[in-house]
């Protein structure tokens, strides 16, 4: 690196020459880039399978609410306003909003005042003649300068461009942190809702087993049944008792769970109760569109780190060329404060730097190569971002079609279970039929509830899995951040 000063003296009497030489300097100490680095291909829309025009993709924001439940709409409010994981979120957000602050300010004139006083001996064997050396003098400073550095290649407005893309960036993350919170909460209120359903229906096992327990020892005292039928009936009651005591384990770690995803004590939310009859989920679209894409926050922060990272090269690359820096100064200096402000204490000048990256160029290619990988990784995490979006949508598409088509199928099985227990309950009450049969075609209809509730929470699972993959109703707003003294989240 060469840097050059020179002076405000009058220029020479041959500008044109001057001007030349100068030209010539400037060219000579561009330093070399080195071999172009194509970066690699982004992703579209069209790879991943998303159709070209716009579909019903759109989620409604706040989608929680179609579930129907105020209490889950409480939960998630108090998560979207407390949550650490969305505070930590905003509060990138406020970095790179101030990071953008400052590289706007590259290019400002700066202004700057200094002032200083000093009592000094000075030495009589020094640079300083007398009277002055050898003595003791009071001397003061007061100086004002400007400093200005004009962005000719385009640096400065390369790395605001670049700043510029990591908030808009961490924006969109703030968004998709929001979206994962709401999310995570919806689908543990969904599945404590599943857990207390099959508690009710272990309970009801557990019943079962307690009358058909009692049956089989009347018949063993009868003499109708051995002790191998008694034995089986009395082993199938602790199990029947410990599923409950399973389940009611995971209700309490679910409750928990809830709890401290909204911000919550732990055991703040012992007593909820929700019930997968009153939740209940919209239809969702069948189709994906390339709209996709800019509905999801995460594919919208991937992007804008891509454009970030593309700016970095711009910048990186005009390191190669020559840098100015101009300065100022006016002042007042003097050998004794009652000299300070006389008129011969002025001082003034000026300094036009011209920075030449003539012995920079390994540096400065390292530097550029560094920036390419960068954008190139960006580029990478994109992709994988989109091909994530794509298949996290439609793998929920498809579950939600298949659970659609199970739930018929399981509803005509339990249909036919509790008709065969009607019967059975028909028979033994016109003598036909003993009550073990009832309990024994009892146990049937217990195993198709079971299965009902697995079905019926997976599906509203599924559903609120594809609104988060839909994007959660979020609008990107990104864009609107801008080089401002306010940035609202």
């Amino acid at each position: 690196m060469s840097i050059f000063r020179f002076s405000a003296v009058q220029a020479p009497a041959v500008p044109s020459v001057a001007t030349a030489l100068f030209a010539a300097l400037v060219l000579a100490g561009c330093a070399s880039q080195g071999p172009a680095h194509p970066p690699y291909e982004q992703i579209s829309a069209q790879d991943v399978g998303l159709a070209n025009a716009q579909t019903e993709t759109v989620v409604a924001q706040q989608w929680w609410k179609q579930l129907g439940d105020p209490r889950l709409d409480a939960l998630i409010e108090a998560a979207l306003k407390d949550s650490p994981s969305v505070a930590a979120s905003h509060a990138r957000f406020d970095k790179a909003a101030a990071l953008v602050e400052a590289s706007a300010t590259a290019t400002d004139v700066r202004g700057t005042v200094s002032a200083s006083a000093t009592r000094q001996h000075y030495t009589e064997n020094g640079m300083i003649p007398p009277p002055v050396a050898g003595n003791t003098y009071n001397s003061a400073d007061l100086q004002a300068g400007l400093s200005w550095k004009p962005d000719f290649f385009g640096r400065y407005a390369a790395e605001l461009q670049s700043a510029l893309g990591q908030a808009r960036a961490a924006k969109a993350d703030s968004a998709s942190a929001a979206n994962q919170i709401a999310e995570k909460i919806a689908r543990s209120y969904v599945t404590l809702a599943r857990l207390l359903a099959q508690r009710e229906v272990a309970e009801r096992t557990l019943s079962q087993r307690q009358s058909l327990l009692d049956l089989t020892q009347q018949r063993t005292r009868q003499g109708l049944d051995s002790q191998v039928e008694l034995t089986q009936a009395e082993a199938a009651l602790p199990d029947a008792g410990t599923q409950i005591e399973m389940l009611n384990e995971q209700i309490t770690l679910a409750r928990r769970t809830i709890a401290v995803l909204a911000a919550q004590a732990p055991d703040a939310q012992s007593g909820l109760t929700p019930t997968l009859a009153t939740l209940h989920v919209e239809q969702v679209p069948t189709v994906l569109g390339a709209d996709l894409l800019g509905r999801r926050p995460d594919v919208v922060a991937a992007r804008w780190r891509v454009e970030s990272a593309t700016r970095g090269i711009d910048s990186a690359r005009a390191d190669f060329y020559p840098d100015i820096n101009l300065t100022a100064f006016v002042g007042l200096n003097a050998l004794g404060f009652n000299n300070l402000f006389n008129a011969g204490s002025r001082q003034f000048g000026v300094t036009p730097a011209l920075r030449l990256p003539i012995f920079d160029g390994d540096r400065l290619r390292a530097q550029l190569r560094g920036k390419q990988a960068d954008l190139d990784t960006a580029i990478a995490q994109y992709n994988g971002t989109v091909l994530d979006a794509a298949k996290s949508a439609g793998d929920a598409i498809a579950s939600v079609q298949s659970l659609a088509r199970q739930q018929q199928l399981q509803a005509e099985s339990l249909n036919k279970a509790e008709r065969a227990y009607d019967f059975a309950v028909q028979r033994y009450k016109a003598g036909l039929a003993s009550q073990i049969v009832v309990l024994n075609t009892e146990v049937q209809v217990i195993n198709q509830r079971r299965l009902t509730v697995d079905l019926r929470a997976r599906e509203l699972d599924t559903r609120i899995a594809l609104m988060s993959a839909l994007g959660g109703g979020w609008q990107d707003d990104t864009a609107n951040v801008q080089v401002s003294n306010n940035f609202n989240k």
